[in-house]
């Protein structure tokens, strides 16, 4: 897993994944960049997608995107935890790998998913994703190369601490 702090529409990778909503409706932030960025036919395909329950996953082509594909996952808005959040979050995660396999993908950047308007704390979502990402390279050698895509300096510090607990933990 790399960590990078860059804007994910421009990276070249095989898929970039979307923070989506349930529609795979162009939105705001990361997902409204990309839609952006990728040109009024991701919207096209997406409608015949839509629509993706929270914690699933669903697959297009890039279009204008340097990325082959994007990955669309939807993650839980936050409600203060104990109402699923966090396996629905691990689930985004989970899902977007299968379909990187599915697809024998060799490199995937996701974004810090459900930190920005769905209001997920970037300390808890951090530790979600690394652990769940890390389950994912240790247990198959055919996951592909992950890039943490982070939008803001306390998304990349949260991801830098997740990385360092966990590689301390046993």
């Amino acid at each position: 897993m790399v960590i990078i702090e860059a804007d994910i529409t421009t990276l070249d990778v095989d898929a970039i994944v979307n923070a989506a909503n349930e529609a795979l409706l162009p939105g705001g932030g990361v997902c409204g960049a990309i839609h952006h960025a990728a040109g009024p036919e991701l919207a096209h395909a997406c409608q015949a997608l839509a629509p993706c329950p929270t914690g699933e996953a669903r697959i297009t082509p890039g279009f204008n995107l340097h990325a082959r594909y994007v990955i669309h996952t939807v993650g839980p808005v936050w409600h203060g935890g104990n109402h699923g959040e966090p396996d629905l979050l691990a689930s985004c995660y989970r899902n977007s790998i299968k379909l990187a396999r599915l697809h024998g993908l060799k490199s995937i950047a996701f974004p810090a998913i459900s930190t920005g308007i769905f209001g997920y704390p970037d300390d808890l979502a951090a530790d979600i994703a690394v652990s769940n990402l890390r389950e994912h390279v240790a247990s198959d050698a055919a996951t592909p190369q992950i890039y943490l895509c982070c939008f803001s300096i306390s998304s990349r510090q949260s991801l830098e601490k997740a990385c360092k607990i966990q590689s301390h933990e046993v």
